[in-house]
């Protein structure tokens, strides 16, 4: 533990950790400080000069808080604690002098800003600055940038803060940012004029403190006041960020992250920010019903009584959850499914994740366990696509001395790694190495989906529970579907997996499954949002609501239960999904015993006692699987294109966008002849 040392802040007096920074000792004591430069994630640059402090006895002019430490404060003549200041009248006197030469270039046009309302700058020029400018020379206009379809410039209102800069550096791990020319003329620019490679670079908007990075798609659109607020949770993929959901009348307007140091810190993946025009388009609003080779709109009743007519004459019906169902849906699919003595199944990718052994398909690992990582092993997984916040954790961890080793294709993963092949003989070998020197170092080892998808998934996953225990690691299974873990958690499973539950079943009941290609022959009786894959082979539609309109439980990748709350409701005719199945029960004669979500979560709860663990990540129990022997196939990887893995993003039309640039930037520029 470092001795705490004494300090004294505006006449309080507080013991803190020496190595903090002046203004971290102010937010100890409840103290505000101004800043526009400092941000507690990115990396100290101290040029906005806002934050300045005066420090008693030190040298007679203000110092900036952000960059300097209280070790490097002398006491007092006495070996009293050194004495800071935040109010006196030099600190005033400073910081309106800095405001005033903020505003000097800045221009003046609030009103038709799009960061209106939200902005660092307004709302400290209103309490720190003064209500009068002396100067009255022309300002200074700057070119704006082409940053791609997803972050908007306004340069002339740039203070040149390098926030922007420091995280697509540091964080996002580009380089196409940085600051040229000097004095009037320097300027943030991207080099050569390119655009953002990077599928984080929507967190710059977040961090821009003025009005210079806006969101293209969101911009003019609403204004801050305008719009309902609620917090809810990202289902892009598996990792559960932790998100607020702005709502205007019944129309999500954007996304934002919200702060979850154990999740995702407060990034946010730009297919997670932005998928949400996704949820305008190809929504199923009315039940559906396949009459001579073709879909006609029909009424809830007479949907309701098609499927149960279908249910009731079948000899086998088949249930498969899809990859965005929340668990009171999955638990409620297979409650029904099985009071038919039907089969359900939510491993739809036909990853081999072993059932009722929680260890196997979630691991022991959490998030937080890479932030003291010294070694990550990736098996068989893109984190870059599959989660790309959880990316930049890993490089996190490397830029603070982890090591990374791949298994698997070897792609740009924003961070130097060790390659140790491509193929089961790579997984084979770290199998039978020493690690002697390396066994109380902590380390992590992550397998995805990929590698767990082949016909030998099982004995991928058991050799790396293997690896894990042989190297004292913990394991983590980075699932891509954020519904994966909730549905292995109420036990959606068939033994044999898909194949065996499809096999010989007259009716499937798919629950948003779009992933799965369904032969011809069963009844197929689809449940979701969007009119994707899925509602194109169904026989019958019932349209369900999407992740934003519904309450519900996520478990993500850790298995850590989350809470989605619903911002909207569902378009048209649309009902929550646990009630489809709660009126479509009692059509069978075989009603579910809820009416209602509370008890349908206590019957959950009485099941699967560790979903009442809101936002904790209950501890697990190391069951390692059986090692069997490995296949010679190569790794590949669970993701092809990271923006239409679903048909939210599929139906998104900026999705698209993204999904075609991406496609254009990895394809070989051809040489000029």
């Amino acid at each position: 533990m470092t001795d705490l040392r004494k300090i004294i802040i505006d006449g309080k007096e507080l013991e803190v950790d020496p190595a903090m920074t002046l203004l971290q000792a102010c937010e100890e004591a409840g103290i505000e400080v101004p800043r526009f430069c400092y941000h507690e994630r990115l990396s100290i640059a101290g040029n906005c000069r806002m934050c300045l402090v005066e420090v008693v006895g030190g040298p007679p002019k203000p110092a900036a808080s952000c960059a300097m430490q209280v070790k490097d404060m002398r006491p007092g003549p006495d070996g009293q604690p050194p004495v800071v200041k935040t109010n006196s009248p030099m600190v005033k006197k400073a910081r309106e002098g800095v405001m005033e030469f903020l505003l000097i270039n800045h221009p003046l046009d609030c009103p038709i800003c799009d960061q209106g309302g939200e902005c660092d700058l307004q709302d400290q020029a209103m309490a720190y600055g003064v209500d009068f400018s002396r100067y009255r020379e022309p300002k200074r206009a700057v070119d704006d940038l082409d940053l791609g379809p997803l972050v908007g410039t306004h340069m002339t209102r740039c203070i040149s803060c390098t926030r922007c800069v420091r995280f697509t550096t540091e964080v996002a791990g580009i380089s196409q940012m940085g600051q040229t020319g000097r004095g009037e003329d320097a300027e943030i620019t991207s080099y050569l004029n390119e655009t953002l490679d990077s599928n984080l670079q929507g967190n710059i908007i977040d961090l821009c403190p003025v009005g210079a990075l806006v969101s293209k798609p969101y911009a003019f659109t609403a204004r801050p006041w305008e719009l309902t607020k609620t917090e809810s949770i990202d289902v892009m993929d598996a990792l559960g960020s932790n998100i607020r959901v702005d709502t205007k009348g019944r129309e999500v307007m954007r996304f934002l992250p919200r702060n979850n140091d154990g999740v995702n810190e407060e990034w946010l993946s730009d297919k997670s920010r932005f998928v949400w025009d996704g949820l305008r388009r190809q929504r199923l609003d009315k039940p559906y019903i396949r009459e001579n080779g073709k879909l006609r709109p029909a009424t809830w009743p007479e949907a309701l009584t098609k499927a149960a007519e279908a249910m009731k004459g079948a000899k086998k019906v088949a249930g498969l959850v899809g990859d965005l169902a929340p668990v009171e849906a999955a638990f409620s699919l297979k409650r029904m499914i099985e009071g038919l003595g039907g089969a359900v199944e939510c491993r739809t990718d036909g990853a081999k994740l072993p059932a009722g052994n929680r260890s196997g398909y979630v691991g022991n690992a959490s998030i937080e366990d890479l932030d003291t990582a010294k070694f990550v092993q990736l098996i068989g997984t893109n984190p870059r696509d599959e989660a790309p916040v959880l990316n930049a954790r890993i490089r996190k961890a490397w830029l603070n001395g982890a090591h990374v080793g791949v298994v698997g294709e070897a792609v740009d993963l924003t961070y130097d790694y060790a390659h140790v092949g491509n193929d089961r003989a790579a997984l084979q070998s770290l199998l039978d190495k020493d690690y002697g020197d390396v066994l109380d170092q902590p380390s992590v080892v992550i397998v995805g989906q990929g590698a767990l998808q082949e016909a030998d998934g099982t004995a991928v996953l058991a050799a790396a529970m293997k690896l894990a225990e042989d190297t004292r690691s913990k394991l983590m299974v980075l699932h891509t579907a954020a519904g994966r873990v909730g549905a292995m958690d109420v036990n959606a499973v068939t033994d044999g997996g898909l194949d065996a539950a499809i096999d010989g079943a007259d009716v499937v009941y798919s629950l948003g499954a779009d992933e799965v290609e369904i032969a011809d022959g069963p009844f197929v009786i689809y449940q979701g949002s969007h009119g994707d894959r899925g509602a194109h082979r169904a026989d019958v539609i019932l349209p369900g609501a999407a992740y934003t309109e519904e309450n519900g439980l996520f478990v993500n990748t850790e298995g850590r239960p989350q809470l989605a709350l619903r911002a909207c409701f569902p378009p048209g005719e649309a009902k929550e999904n646990w009630a489809i199945m709660r009126a479509l029960s009692s059509e069978l004669n075989e009603t579910l015993p809820w009416d209602s979500l509370p008890q349908l979560r206590q019957a959950l709860v009485a099941d699967v006692p560790h979903l009442a663990q809101v936002d904790q990540v209950p501890g697990n129990t190391w069951s390692a699987e059986t090692t069997s022997s490995l296949g010679d196939a190569s790794f590949r990887y669970a993701i092809r294109d990271h923006y239409l893995t679903n048909p939210i993003a599929r139906a998104s039309v900026l999705m698209a966008e993204l999904s075609a640039n991406a496609k254009a930037r990895r394809e070989q520029p051809i040489a000029a002849e």
